[in-house]
Formats: C-alpha cells, sequence, structure tokens
C-alpha cells in the first residue's frame, strides 16, 4: 500500500458517502445539466471510475454486498429486507464484513442513515456505532430525526406538501399509487439531508476534539435521491421541467424486449405518464441530487477546518441508479439497463490517488469492501468475492502490469415485490449481456446504442459476440460459485 498522512497509528481515516439510487450520469461529465459542483470537486480532486456497477439493483442486496464483500447469492440477501416476500429479513451469522474486520483491527466505526441491510440487525450489530437518521421504511433504528423536527416546530407528517405527482390514474390524487415527487415547505435545515450532514460533522468534531479514539471509518447513507424527490427550494424550482430534454431511451418501444418490460410500466403505475409529467418529476429528482451535492460539501470543509483532508480517504459511491424516465420506466425493477446498474464511484485519496484522474478499469460496488481492508492494513477474508481497488488507485486508474484484472463486470437481479425472477448480466467495455430465465435474453451494442433500445440477441451478424458474452457470463458464475451455473451453462450452451 503507497505511504499517505494517516491518523498517529499510520493508517488513514475514511469517511464514505453512499448515496440511495443516484444515477450515474447525474455527476457524469457528459451526463444532464445537474449542478454537482461538490461531487466534481472530488473528480478532480481524485479518481473518478467510469466503469463502476452495482452487483444488483435492489437497495438491501446491494448493500449486503457492500458490507459482505460478496455477490447477492453469496450473502443470500436477494431482496428487500423489509417486503413481506424477503428472502432473508437478516443477514446469515458467521459472515465476515468489512466493518466487523475494521472494528477488530482498532478502527472506530460510526454511522449514521439508511441502513436497510437486516430488519432486526443494525449498524451495531456489524461493529458501528449508529448517530442516527434512519426511518420507518429503511429500518427504524431510532428517533433522532423526528425529534430533530419536533424541536424546530415542523412534526414529520404535519407539513402541506406541494406540486405532488404519484403513480396511477391521477398523478395528482394520494389515495393510490406511489408517491413519485413534491415540494416541502420546510427549510433545507429541516431535511433529512441535512439533518444527516450535520450527524456526519458531528462525528468528525468528535475525533477531532479527543472525544472518539482514531483512526475513524464513518459513513454517512443519504437517503436520495431514492423517490419520493421531496425538496424544499431553491431546490424544488432549481431546474425548469420545459428545459429538460428526454433521454434517448425515453423513444423505447419494447419491441424484441422481455415482456416483463411493458409490464413494468403498468406495474409502476407509470404507463400514463407524458414527458410533461416526467419532467417534472426529474427536476425534482435533478434538485434532490443537488441538495446532497451541497450537504456533502459541508462535511468536506469540516473535514479541512479540523485539518483532516490530507489524512482521510473520502468515497462517494450509490448502491445502485434509479430508472426517473429512462426507457419510461420508474424507479427500478428486472430490466438491467446502465441506468440502475451503472453507479457513481469517485475516490479521493491524497498522496494515493491522482488528482483528476479517471479509471475504465470495470469495478463492482462491493469491491468497496476490500478496499476499505487494504487501506487499513487489514487482510481481506477469502470469502469476500470483492477485489481491493487501492492498485487502481496507485496506479493511476489503471490496474498494475502484473496484475491480472477481468474486463467484464458481473451482475444479477433474483426479483422483488412482484415475485422471483432470475436475470444474470455480463458487461464489457462494448457490449451487455442479459440472461433472462424466464424469457428473451438480451444483448446490446453499448458503442453503437448506448441508449440500449435495440435487442441484438437473434441478429445474425452478432453471432460471435453473444457466444463470447455467452462464455463470459458462464465463467462468472463459475468462478462465484453461482448456484444456478449448472443449470444456466448448460442452456448457454446450448444456445449457442
Amino acid at each position: 500500500m503507497a505511504d499517505a498522512d494517516a491518523d498517529a497509528d499510520g493508517r488513514p481515516n475514511v469517511l464514505l458517502v453512499l448515496t440511495d439510487q443516484e444515477r450515474y450520469d447525474a455527476s457524469a461529465p457528459d451526463g444532464p445539466p445537474v449542478e454537482t459542483p461538490t461531487f466534481d470537486r472530488l473528480s478532480s480532486e481524485g479518481l473518478r471510475f467510469e466503469r463502476a456497477v452495482t452487483p444488483i439493483s435492489i437497495c438491501s442486496s446491494a448493500r449486503a454486498s457492500l458490507l459482505t464483500g460478496r455477490f447477492p447469492h453469496g450473502h443470500g440477501m436477494l431482496n428487500n429486507c423489509h417486503e413481506p416476500d424477503a428472502i432473508r429479513a437478516n443477514l446469515p451469522a458467521g459472515l465476515s464484513t468489512f466493518s466487523a474486520e475494521l472494528d477488530a483491527a482498532g478502527y472506530d466505526l460510526t454511522y449514521t442513515g439508511k441502513w436497510h441491510a437486516g430488519r432486526d440487525q443494525t449498524p451495531a450489530d456489524f461493529g458501528f456505532s449508529y448517530l442516527g437518521g434512519s426511518d420507518t421504511h429503511h429500518d427504524d433504528i431510532d428517533e433522532a430525526f423526528r425529534e430533530h423536527r419536533e424541536e424546530r416546530d415542523v412534526p414529520i407528517g404535519e407539513v402541506d406538501l406541494e406540486e405532488v405527482i404519484y403513480t396511477g390514474d391521477d398523478p395528482r390524487d394520494d389515495s393510490e399509487g406511489t408517491f413519485v415527487a413534491g415540494k416541502t415547505p420546510v427549510d433545507v435545515e429541516e431535511t433529512r439531508a441535512h439533518f444527516l450532514a450535520e450527524r456526519t460533522i458531528d462525528a468528525i468534531e468528535a475525533h477531532t476534539d479527543g472525544d472518539r479514539d482514531g483512526p475513524f471509518f464513518h459513513r454517512a447513507d443519504f437517503y436520495g435521491p431514492h423517490h419520493p424527490w421531496v425538496v424544499p427550494e431553491p431546490y424544488a424550482s432549481m431546474y425548469d421541467p420545459d428545459e429538460i430534454e428526454p433521454p434517448e431511451s425515453y423513444a423505447e418501444t419494447y419491441d424484441g424486449k422481455p415482456r416483463v418490460h411493458e409490464n413494468y410500466l403498468s406495474y409502476r403505475g407509470v404507463e400514463d405518464f407524458d414527458w410533461e409529467l416526467w419532467a417534472e418529476a426529474i427536476a425534482k429528482y435533478w434538485g434532490f441530487v443537488t441538495m446532497i451535492d451541497h450537504q456533502l460539501e459541508r462535511i468536506l470543509d469540516t473535514l479541512e477546518k479540523r485539518g483532516l483532508a490530507e489524512e482521510t480517504v473520502v468515497v462517494h459511491a450509490s448502491d445502485h441508479g434509479d430508472f426517473a424516465g429512462s426507457h419510461r420506466q420508474f424507479n427500478k425493477g428486472p430490466l438491467m439497463y446502465d441506468d440502475t446498474y451503472r453507479i457513481p464511484l469517485q475516490v479521493r485519496w491524497p498522496g494515493v490517488a491522482d488528482s483528476g484522474a479517471t479509471s475504465n478499469t470495470p469495478v463492482h460496488l462491493h469491491d468497496l469492501a476490500a478496499t476499505f481492508l487494504e487501506i487499513a492494513d487489514v487482510p481481506v477474508p477469502q470469502s469476500f468475492d470483492s477485489r481491493s481497488l487501492v492498485p487502481i488507485l496507485e496506479n493511476g486508474g489503471d490496474p498494475p502490469a502484473n496484475l491480472e484484472w477481468r474486463d467484464s463486470t458481473f451482475s444479477q437481479y433474483h426479483g422483488d415485490e412482484f415475485g422471483l425472477y432470475s436475470q444474470r448480466m455480463v458487461r464489457t467495455d462494448r457490449y451487455k449481456y442479459v440472461y433472462n430465465g424466464p424469457d428473451i435474453d438480451e444483448l446490446y451494442d453499448l458503442e453503437a446504442d448506448p441508449a440500449e433500445l435495440q435487442n441484438l440477441i437473434d441478429h445474425p451478424e452478432y453471432a460471435d459476440a453473444r457466444r463470447e458474452m455467452r462464455s463470459r457470463l458462464a465463467d462468472w458464475m463459475d468462478e462465484t460459485g453461482d448456484p444456478n451455473r449448472i443449470w444456466v451453462t448448460d442452456v448457454l450452451e446450448a444456445a449457442s
């Protein structure tokens, strides 16, 4: 591991900022015009990964993978733990986690915000001191944020929202459907985003004031930009819906796609959404992203004021993305498009990661589990499927010549809410192949069709690409001990 300024015991602090359903392109240089000065600052002062993906586009599963360093089939939490159809309400006992390893190695671990990786388990079960900010839907660990709002005389649930949008037949009617977006009259200081930033700042200051022993690992899990996209001014009107252009994928026809794609329009209640309504909702989504970005600025400023910026590794990532109108879809589901599987990932590590560097190396969200351990000079458990990104950070974004690294990523989906639905996906720089157990497979040429509109699975000119991608998928399934590997690989070999 490269030398860098660090805590007194020689190891750097780590700050992980994990957002919830943040699209990759929201902070990408060639993305839509979303104001993200702090995310841009992290990219200019550190390294940005352009080919980072989540192992699965479901909150609990992705967060469990980040914690355990395993693909979902390895930890067993295949869908959301709070739902009545949860495969697992909690992670099985005995799994190694990066947090428990850091705790045992002397790191002081603190946690604020969303948990959602166990119905009964909490961050405290995995080595963290929890500092508040949860909510009922994503694990009601405490009442800290509710008390914060009551102290400010704006109790949760007692404000009238404006500009509301719901799914269903009547987008302005809350009697049915899912709450999509709205404007809240509260001040920014009364939002959960501001509260979580404040608790994170408290944790940082506690370390410098000597109230906690370092080095520290702090995890700040923001509730957003997950729907409902509810933001106050100035964020609610920051983006003009009339100036938001439809993404290329909005032209989706679903021709040649698995039937579940079109079915999901009605399942999510957005089959009758027109672009005018989508633009209004997306304006709130963008406002949510910018609000979180501004809260991160407060956190980074605190690191600097407290003299910790040079000895703290700062990581920003998201558990997965969000459709937010792409392919005319809402939320996420059994559609393995880049809108939900590609994620932002930036690492600022003074003295190690080159400022302003970008990496085209394909990596996974849960590679951070092994990365955090190597940063802390802690051995990576053999049970981890993840690989440390430290050599890539040390080498300007590329794997060292003596380090063999795959040129593809592997992701999964197992179903959520509507029932089990098995999918596997392998992605290279140019191609994406999706295995759909119940329906037609998918093959996309990402170079010619970045919007993933044309399924080329039966195109005769792509027979070699299809065969090669199926072979890559079989290798990933075999290498990771995927329980479906025998059946699926036999099917793929027969189909090729």
